[in-house]
């Protein structure tokens, strides 16, 4: 089961076999109401026209919020999923890397909300996300 006291290294392994393995998302930070993760901007997460796909950047932010309400909550008991998704691509990147923040904004027994940055490496916002999470109990 993961928590808070989980390490990056468990927490990444969760990743096998799934589209975060796929798009390269590694987290690098995880704290209480706090998630940061890298995302390399390469063929898998590229758009035709060569630069970071704003689905791929939506990945990424609805990812890291998701982690950071699972370890904010008894997943034997609580199902976390996302509900909604909006963003607002403010810029474009085309090969490297990008960060993403996540800050949780609100923590109710229902929803979580979380406000995303992605950045590339050279500090630019590419994109900001807001993401609600639904807690709800396991039947």
């Amino acid at each position: 089961m993961i928590s808070l006291n989980s390490s990056l290294e468990e927490l990444n392994s969760m990743s096998k076999d799934t589209l975060m393995a796929e798009l390269g998302i590694k987290y690098t930070e995880v704290r209480e109401g706090f998630v940061r993760a890298r995302m390399p901007v390469d063929h898998r997460t590229k758009q035709p026209f060569g630069i970071l796909h704003g689905g791929a950047s939506l990945s990424l932010a609805e990812t890291i919020a998701s982690l950071g309400s699972a370890v904010l909550v008894d997943l034997e008991k609580f199902n976390v999923r996302g509900a909604a998704v909006s963003a607002n691509h403010i810029g474009a990147v085309s090969d490297g890397f990008v960060d993403a923040e996540a800050n949780l904004i609100h923590q109710g027994s229902i929803t979580h909300v979380w406000d995303v940055e992605i950045r590339d490496q050279k500090g630019r916002k590419i994109s900001v996300v807001r993401v609600t999470i639904i807690v709800s109990p396991k039947q």
